[in-house]
């Protein structure tokens, strides 16, 4: 069975302790601006909604690497990156839909979200429960699609 993160808005309360397990997992460091899992703020709405990498079926960053420097991992079938096959071209944050692949400065490679091996720190450190990690038919881009379709603050057209 795959896993992978469930994300309910409707309970973040953007406490960030999401950010800052991730930054520490991967780094060894609390430091927010390193994490790859973002909570966005609706500032008219109040309302704060995080936000990673969803791990498509289709996986446009995968598909765009010119170095095949992504692969799946068999384990948690995370899209993960190869970082000793990157070569920072930054193909692949053009590519991703969502915008959750990411430059690192640091290592002139990118980064985006591993599932931290089947262990996700992000959703171990979520006080209120909003991150979760659940079988994969419960996630998903139609999931993705109706919470934008609640967020569109946009005004409507008149027929």
């Amino acid at each position: 069975m795959q896993r992978s993160l469930l994300i309910n808005p409707d309970i973040c309360t953007g406490c960030l302790q999401c950010e800052m397990a991730c930054s520490f997992e991967h780094f060894g460091m609390i430091n927010p601006s390193k994490s790859v899992i973002k909570v966005f703020e609706f500032h008219h709405d109040g309302r704060k909604v995080p936000y990673t990498c969803t791990q498509c079926a289709e996986a446009w960053c995968l598909h765009a690497c010119p170095v095949e420097a992504i692969v799946i991992n068999k384990e948690t079938g995370a899209k993960v990156i190869l970082e000793d096959v990157c070569v920072g071209c930054k193909v692949c944050t053009i590519a991703c839909p969502f915008g959750t692949v990411n430059y690192n400065h640091d290592s002139g490679k990118v980064m985006k979200c591993d599932l931290c091996g089947g262990d996700p720190a992000c959703a171990l450190a979520c006080p209120t429960g909003a991150i979760t990690y659940v079988d994969s038919d419960w996630t998903g881009l139609e999931r993705m699609r109706q919470w934008a379709a609640k967020t569109d603050s946009r005004p409507k057209a008149q027929a």
